[in-house]
């Protein structure tokens, strides 16, 4: 099972870029994970942001290979403890197919993304900026691997 990260927003600062490429690395052996980053739709002054999410979720939906599980972070999603995370990778291992999260804009997911999306997950109440989601996001994803493979980096 390979995973895909299809991410709103590119040139993350460079703490941000090390943090997600050392948890990648991590995964590399039991999560493959690659990073698809995507121009944000244009915003600002005179614009219309419902356009730029409209244009976001139209990328997003072009990046998703046809048969693979989708879950979009959104606020409004499921919420897992590092342990549900964990039993959800290995349900997600037993169906066999590949994953892709994705991380909407600044304005969140497009209605269409989320009618595409299988799961929707909530990193919690708190509104993150998405530089963090991306790495609590590989971080959590690496505790689960370990979790899973009985590995003492998760400390509960």
């Amino acid at each position: 099972m390979r995973a895909r990260l299809i991410a709103i927003g590119e040139r993350m600062p460079a703490w941000v870029a090390e943090g997600f490429a050392e948890y990648r690395k991590r995964l590399s052996h039991d999560l493959p994970l690659e990073l698809i980053e995507l121009k944000p739709g244009v915003r600002g002054k005179g614009r219309d942001d419902a356009r730029a999410m409209q244009d976001e979720g139209a990328a997003i939906l072009n990046a998703l290979p046809r048969d693979i599980h989708v879950i979009a972070l959104d606020g409004r999603g499921k919420t897992w403890s590092s342990e549900e995370l964990a039993e959800q990778l290995a349900k997600w291992r037993m169906a066999g197919r590949d994953l892709a999260f994705l991380i909407g804009g600044p304005d969140g997911h497009a209605a269409e993304v989320l009618a595409r999306a299988d799961q929707k997950w909530s990193l919690g109440p708190l509104t993150l900026p998405h530089m963090l989601v991306r790495l609590v996001l590989v971080e959590q994803l690496y505790r689960a691997t370990t979790l899973l493979a009985g590995h003492p980096y998760h400390r509960a």
